[in-house]
């Protein structure tokens, strides 16, 4: 299977908090979830997807869409009628799509609505380098 396509239809987001406002450790949930499988033609199917990155008591981002894979999708929609699951390696291409295209969306969002990045950001720490080893000055002979 290959994804083909990809389409956010519904962007939702909402702080609870006061601008100003700070709670300490928050905690970001990010939960990547398939609501339907749906067949489109002979190789290809839509599989609806709902990403949602939950800010513990400070709001939270949803984004809802979907996504076109072309491939075998005889067996995918078989397996989802049976069981309401895919295959290993279907849905971790599926999830790993939603999430590779919804973070950076979430990261905007979150900067537009003053949420704190759906992600830990790198933090950079400079070290305070010490006097350079002590040389002898001059040319060294041997």
């Amino acid at each position: 299977m290959k994804v083909i396509g990809y389409e956010a239809s519904s962007i939702e987001a909402k702080r609870f908090s006061r601008p100003g406002e700070h709670l300490a450790n928050i905690r970001i949930d990010h939960n990547s979830t398939v609501t339907q499988v749906k067949k489109v033609s002979d190789r290809t199917a839509s599989v609806e997807f709902r990403f949602t990155a939950n800010y513990t008591g400070l709001g939270f981002i949803k984004v809802e869409g979907s996504i076109l894979l072309e491939g075998d999708t005889e067996a995918l929609i078989a397996e989802w009628k049976a069981t309401g699951s895919m295959p290993g390696e279907v849905a971790n291409l599926v999830h790993n799509t939603v999430v590779s295209n919804c973070i950076p969306s979430a990261l905007l969002i979150a900067r537009d609505i003053r949420l704190p990045p759906p992600f830990p950001l790198p933090r950079i720490n400079i070290q305070k380098q010490g006097p350079p080893p002590s040389r002898p000055i001059g040319p060294e002979f041997a």
